[in-house]
């Protein structure tokens, strides 16, 4: 049984990975340069909107922006009123998910909401909870830019077989 064999079909895959490798260390430094916080919160955004074109990195980008900026809204508030009540945290997830439906939200964007809104809220921290979501909202921001920069400069290689498909 042979493990992995060259093949050009193979270079998408490939490229994908070497641009996401670029793009979530891109926005590390760049992150790092700002002497942002908590850089690190820049190359899991990067990791998660990264996608083979613009288009669909645009899309899942636009969610995942709308969405923590919900959940670090929700946090803040919820900190800054009733630090890490646990009933008022329970209700905060129920919020965001009314919010994501009101703002006509996939699923996927209420669990990055939800995610934000716990690192708010449950991670004890020294700075205010506004501080704090002000910064995991410019630290995805940066992220996020990152990646749909790298993703726009540098499409995805097609091997020939599929660029003649497309004509």
């Amino acid at each position: 049984m042979k493990f992995w064999a060259w093949d050009e079909k193979n270079l998408p895959s490939i490229t994908h990975a070497i641009r996401t490798a670029v793009a979530a260390t891109g926005s590390v430094i760049i992150a790092r340069l700002v002497q942002m916080p908590e850089a690190y919160w820049a190359a899991i955004a990067t990791l998660v909107v990264m996608q083979s074109t613009l288009g669909a990195t645009l899309t899942l980008s636009f969610e995942r922006i709308v969405a923590t900026a919900v959940g670090a809204s929700v946090g803040a508030l919820e900190a800054n009123f009733f630090g890490a009540n646990l009933v008022a945290f329970a209700v905060a997830i129920v919020l965001i998910g009314l919010l994501s439906i009101a703002f006509r939200l996939e699923k996927t964007a209420y669990r990055y909401a939800s995610i934000t809104l716990a690192i708010i809220v449950l991670i004890p921290r020294s700075a205010p909870a506004w501080i704090i979501a002000l910064h995991r909202f410019l630290e995805v921001s940066v992220g996020i830019i990152v990646a749909l920069a790298v993703v726009a400069l540098w499409p995805e290689y097609q091997p020939s077989a599929a660029k003649s498909a497309d004509k």
